[in-house]
C-alpha cells in the first residue's frame, strides 16, 4: 500500500463533529473492506469497548448537515438509519474488533494519519502565534509611524501658515 495515497484517502475521510476528530462508520468499511453493516454488528457485540467518547451517533441535524455538505453522502439522505461516527480512540478500539489483515494494515495507516494530523495542527497552532505576534509589532509600528506623520503634518502646517516675503508698512 503506498503511504501516502493511503494518507491523503483516510485524511479526507476525516470530519470534525461536535468539536471532535471523527471516521464514519460507513468510510472505516469501505477502508476496512467490509459492509456497514457488518462493522456496525461486531460494533454492537462488543459495545462495552465503545463509550460516547469512542463512538457515537450522529442526529439527524449532523446527518442532513453532512449530506448538504458532501455530495458522497447522497444516500444517506433517505437512510432511516443515522451513521456512527469514531473518534480516533474508537478508531484503535475497531482494531480489536476486526481481525483482518486488511483491518489492521488500515488501522496502522489511519493512527499514522491521525498523529500527523495533530503534528500539523501543532505547526499551524505555532505559526498563527508567530504571525499575530508580527502582527502586533507591525501595528505598533504602524501607530508610531502615522502619530510620527500626523506631526509632521502638523508642524509643517504651522510653518505655511507663517506669512513670508515683504510687509507693506505704511
Amino acid at each position: 500500500m503506498n503511504e501516502l495515497v493511503v494518507q491523503g484517502e483516510i485524511s479526507s475521510h476525516i470530519f470534525t463533529l461536535r468539536g471532535k476528530e471523527v471516521m464514519l462508520d460507513r468510510d472505516l468499511a469501505e477502508l476496512y473492506k467490509v459492509n456497514t453493516k457488518v462493522l456496525n454488528q461486531a460494533v454492537k457485540r462488543n459495545i462495552k469497548r465503545f463509550p460516547s467518547d469512542f463512538m457515537f451517533q450522529l442526529n439527524a441535524v449532523e446527518k442532513n448537515e453532512l449530506v448538504t455538505n458532501c455530495d458522497r453522502f447522497k444516500t444517506l439522505k433517505h437512510s432511516s438509519i443515522n451513521p456512527y461516527a469514531f473518534t480516533e480512540q474508537g478508531v484503535y478500539m475497531l482494531a480489536t474488533v476486526l481481525k483482518s489483515d486488511v483491518a489492521i494494515e488500515v488501522n496502522i495507516a489511519i493512527m499514522r494519519t491521525f498523529t500527523k494530523l495533530r503534528e500539523f495542527s501543532k505547526h499551524y497552532n505555532s505559526l498563527a502565534k508567530k504571525i499575530m505576534e508580527v502582527e502586533r509589532k507591525n501595528d505598533k509600528q504602524y501607530k508610531e509611524l502615522s502619530k510620527a506623520l500626523e506631526e509632521l503634518i502638523n508642524e509643517s502646517k504651522v510653518v505655511e501658515s507663517k506669512t513670508i516675503g515683504f510687509i507693506k508698512s505704511e
